[in-house]
């Protein structure tokens, strides 16, 4: 494990996950030590792991803080080692000893506790990101693992196994509703709480049933046929669920804060030895509909980049926009966010890149971005009618309209695309041209949504302080600026000499109409 650490120390990525499999692994008091060593030495070996693997998270992590905390209790835990093994050396030469029993149960609670204190310090020097990126591959890891240990009758295995699934699950359940705590309830929270309850409710006790049900087929004697097709199906549904809990937590970051690995997905490659399984539907000639994309002429792929960078122009001034506000309580702004990131995906798709990589990908994205939209939708119409200036009400009502319209332009396009793709599994010329109507589409899209972002928040400066924000009862819109980044109190210039004692005359004030004054503001971070 540590010459493959040694080897990988470049990448960060594989380190937090080796540090975040171990810290599990001591959360649920299993270990890579084989069962058969002695207590003793197994925890010897627990001990030593988690001091190394403690100085390999510090050596990655810039938190000074969190990196003192680890190390502290990593040092805690070395120490306590001993005391815990004299402890149980003691009750074994006298089992029936209340005191030793006693003398027992206090120094396991003191493991157990140090061991909790060392797994939070580890989480806080780690961030969410990385955690659900680390946790999601070991869940197809340890799916892949499962499906192979019942195709290979490994009751044992297979056991082990689906019991390192339901904890991977349950710890990241954990961590990711401990993270919502931190932020104000709104759309977001709800989606990734909505994610974490689906997965625990509906995905894992199935999976678990289908665990159950293996292991006492294959451990009656005879062994008992599975349905390995059922079981392929509940153990994708886990790795579907905590892949869905991170595209949740990631929605409210802006593309420039994520990697392109973070939109990568990796294939469920599992294959059932005894049924043959049906393939998506949009595959053609064994290729996915974005690889063809991929494979366009260098003629059209120039057209579609022009497209496309008139779409970053537009990109562009939304993430101007929605810079300027603090997210963080506000579902406007949120929203727009979740339909930037997705108009991304469907652009890059027309590139061959992405994630999208069907054309009911980019259907379903879609429908997405026409949830959302409906949503801002609702949002909008309530400030519009708690806003008491006419002209501002009927133009955010009019931006709100035309976000239904490219929402629905925005479907069709998609579907269109789909026809496309399924004509003869042959790339046709008309491909081109869906393509450039599903960037024109989305272009119009992200127009409309700056301009609505813009003009919610002048209506909301309207309101009426007697009535309007107690009539909205909507606490999620809240209109913040982000914190600027700190600066001298006082610039030091060089003055002349002639000009110190010059007094300027004051300007006539100017009447400027509030979206004017908004577009001219410039976001902290561009400054």
């Amino acid at each position: 494990l540590f010459i493959y650490l040694f080897i990988c120390k470049t990448c960060t990525k594989l380190f937090l996950i080796f540090i975040i499999l171990f810290i599990w692994c001591l959360d649920k008091q299993t270990f890579f030590l084989p069962k058969s060593l002695c207590p003793k030495l197994r925890l010897k070996g627990i001990s030593f792991f988690s001091a190394k693997v403690a100085n390999l998270a510090c050596s990655i992590s810039n938190n000074e803080e969190g990196v003192k905390l680890v190390r502290m209790a990593a040092s805690q835990l070395e120490t306590l080692c001993p005391q815990v093994i004299n402890a149980a050396l003691a009750l074994a030469a006298k089992p029936n000893s209340k005191v030793a029993q006693d003398n027992m149960d206090l120094f396991k609670e003191q493991w157990e506790k140090q061991v909790r204190v060392l797994t939070d310090a580890v989480d806080d020097i780690t961030s969410i990101d990385d955690f659900l990126c680390v946790s999601e591959n070991h869940i197809l890891e340890d799916v892949n693992k499962c499906v192979i240990a019942l195709q290979e009758k490994d009751v044992d295995g297979l056991d082990r196994t689906a019991g390192a699934i339901r904890g991977r699950a349950a710890r990241v359940v954990h961590v990711v509703t401990s993270e919502m705590d931190n932020y104000e309830p709104g759309v977001y929270t709800e989606k990734v709480l909505e994610a974490t309850k689906l997965l625990t409710d509906t995905v894992m006790p199935r999976f678990t049933e289908q665990v159950e049900s293996a292991v006492e087929a294959l451990s009656a004697n005879p062994s008992q046929p599975v349905d390995e097709n059922e079981f392929i199906d509940a153990s994708r549904l886990v790795y579907d669920g905590i892949r869905d809990i991170r595209k949740a937590v990631l929605m409210i970051r802006t593309p420039e804060e994520l990697d392109d690995s973070d939109f990568e997905t990796e294939d469920f490659d599992v294959r059932s030895r005894t049924s043959v399984q049906t393939e998506d539907d949009q595959l053609i000639a064994g290729q996915s509909a974005r690889a063809i994309m991929a494979q366009l002429p260098q003629e059209q792929k120039a057209k579609i980049a022009e497209q496309v960078a008139s779409f970053q122009e537009e990109k562009s001034k939304l993430d101007a926009e929605v810079s300027k506000w603090d997210d963080s309580g506000n579902d406007i702004i949120v929203l727009a966010k979740q339909m930037c990131m997705i108009m991304m995906e469907m652009t890059d798709f027309t590139r061959g890149k992405g994630p999208l990589k069907n054309t009911s990908d980019v259907i379903s994205a879609a429908k997405k971005i026409a949830e959302a939209g409906s949503r801002m939708d609702k949002l909008g119409r309530t400030i519009a009618d708690n806003c008491p200036d006419s002209t501002c009400k009927q133009d955010l009502l009019a931006y709100l309209q035309r976000i239904a319209l490219y929402c629905h332009q925005l479907n069709i396009c998609s579907k269109v695309k789909a026809e496309v793709q399924n004509l003869g599994g042959e790339l046709v010329v008309s491909g081109l041209d869906s393509a450039m109507s599903l960037i024109q589409a989305a272009k119009n899209l992200m127009n409309t949504v700056v301009s609505t972002v813009k003009a919610s928040y002048v209506a909301s400066t309207k309101y009426q302080k007697s009535k309007g924000m107690e009539s909205l009862n909507m606490p999620a819109i809240s209109w913040r600026m982000k914190a600027p980044e700190k600066k001298p109190l006082v610039k030091r210039e060089k003055q002349d000499d002639g000009q110190t004692n010059r007094v300027k005359r004051s300007s006539h004030k100017k009447h400027v109409n509030p979206v004017q004054a908004l577009s001219e503001f410039k976001a902290m971070d561009s400054i």
